[in-house]
């Protein structure tokens, strides 16, 4: 039962296998228009699984772009991610060097301080010995000179002692101020690196956040990818039931044609024709006999293409009875007549019709209107596909011949 509801198209499968044994009617006429009836439907199913066949390799093909494009993203992702953790290690290594240098810095500030220091001491220990001294002032120490000379040396010294305090306060000053200049720069570089690793940081947490997302979105399409070729297995399984329908029908309705074609003839009803055949449509030829290629691949065309517009006449080719007048799978809709030429058995094939003036079982003359030229089945604009065999039809590559061998254009 469950294997039944998986597939819904089975049941119709077995439901028509089933009405081809027990409901085959009695006369050849009746028996040939019931397996066409029949052949109708398993050919409209066998489209709507084709067509669904291609809806999902569409699919399948668009998945497989997405991904393509994600996995190409995620590349691109892996690669900023390298180069931003480059570059992290690269700030690291500068902010590394610039610590250092703020360290060395630093120990030349201590070194600095300590003499700045030893300066402040010296000042402090001539203060006290100033004052240790009676506060002896600069006036004593000029006026306690024995003569002029003496009084020259004495005011030279305490210039230049006055001079070198001068300049030790300078000098501690300059240091200060030099120090503290080279301090600030090197922070100041120190922080612009600190900023830019701020930044590389966040960079890589946003790079590794989208990889992350894009690493998501091809699990989901992956999964998806699965399920659409499981899908597309199942209509394919299902098309190839139907195409072994198809193709017992088809061998069914030959042999029908086959009955049909004798009784006619036991009946005297198929004329008998020394005429030949002749061009079936008026148009021009846009595909010949033979191989070719329309995007499907490589495929051998086994009659010739007459193109016009839709609802030009198709005139029987010879004098024949009408063998079969329905649908018939990528050709469309078709007529088949058959002829005896000479004491020879033809049957000849006109495809993609949009409209029939005949029947199965009708005898038609050379020239005669049999439908309308169309577009149906496999087509790509309105245009007769017509062919020649030789003997009763008995599928598409039996018998075949080149129409130009016995048509003029």
């Amino acid at each position: 039962m469950r294997k039944i509801l998986k597939n819904p198209f089975k049941l119709l499968v077995a439901f028509i296998a089933a009405l081809l044994i027990v409901q085959m009617p009695a006369t050849y006429a009746a028996n040939l228009s019931d397996l066409k009836n029949k052949k109708n439907q398993v050919e409209q199913q066998k489209n709507q699984l084709n067509k669904q066949i291609q809806q999902k390799t569409s699919a399948i093909k668009s998945n497989e772009d997405k991904q393509a494009q994600l996995l190409a993203q995620i590349e691109q992702l892996v690669n900023e991610i390298s180069k931003t953790n480059q570059e992290i290690k690269e700030v690291e290594k500068e902010i590394d060097k610039t610590n250092k240098e703020i360290e060395a810095l630093q120990q030349e500030i201590e070194e600095l301080q300590r003499k700045i220091d030893e300066r402040n001491e010296l000042l402090e220990e001539r203060a006290r010995a100033l004052q240790a001294n009676g506060q002896v002032t600069f006036l004593d120490v000029l006026l306690g000179s024995n003569s002029f000379v003496d009084f020259i040396d004495r005011y030279s010294a305490v210039n230049t002692l006055i001079e070198a305090d001068r300049q030790i306060i300078r000098d501690q000053k300059n240091d200060q101020q030099k120090l503290e200049e080279q301090k600030l720069v090197l922070e100041n570089t120190k922080q612009k690196l600190v900023d830019q690793q701020t930044q590389l940081e966040n960079l890589k947490a946003s790079l590794s956040s989208q990889k992350q997302e894009k690493d998501r979105l091809v699990d989901e399409l992956e999964k998806e990818q699965q399920k659409l070729l499981s899908e597309k297995k199942l209509l394919e399984e299902e098309y190839s039931e139907y195409l072994e329908i198809s193709k017992e029908l088809e061998q069914q309705i030959i042999e029908a044609q086959r009955k049909a074609l004798s009784q006619a003839q036991s009946a005297g009803d198929l004329p008998v024709s020394n005429s030949g055949f002749m061009k079936p449509t008026n148009g021009r030829l846009t595909s010949g006999y033979g191989w070719r290629n329309l995007g499907y691949g490589p495929e051998f065309h086994y009659g010739i293409d007459l193109a016009n517009k839709a609802g030009t006449p198709i005139v029987a080719s010879a004098d024949g009875v009408v063998t079969h007048a329905s649908a018939l799978g990528s050709y469309g809709n078709v007529i088949m007549i058959t002829h005896n030429i000479d004491g020879e058995i033809y049957t000849t094939l006109y495809a993609h019709l949009r409209a029939y003036n005949v029947s199965v079982g009708d005898t038609v003359t050379q020239g005669q209107q049999i439908g309308e030229m169309g577009s149906t089945g496999r087509s790509t604009g309105p245009h007769l596909h017509f062919e020649i065999h030789t003997g009763t039809w008995k599928g598409q590559k039996v018998g075949v011949q080149n129409p130009l061998r016995y048509i003029s254009l």
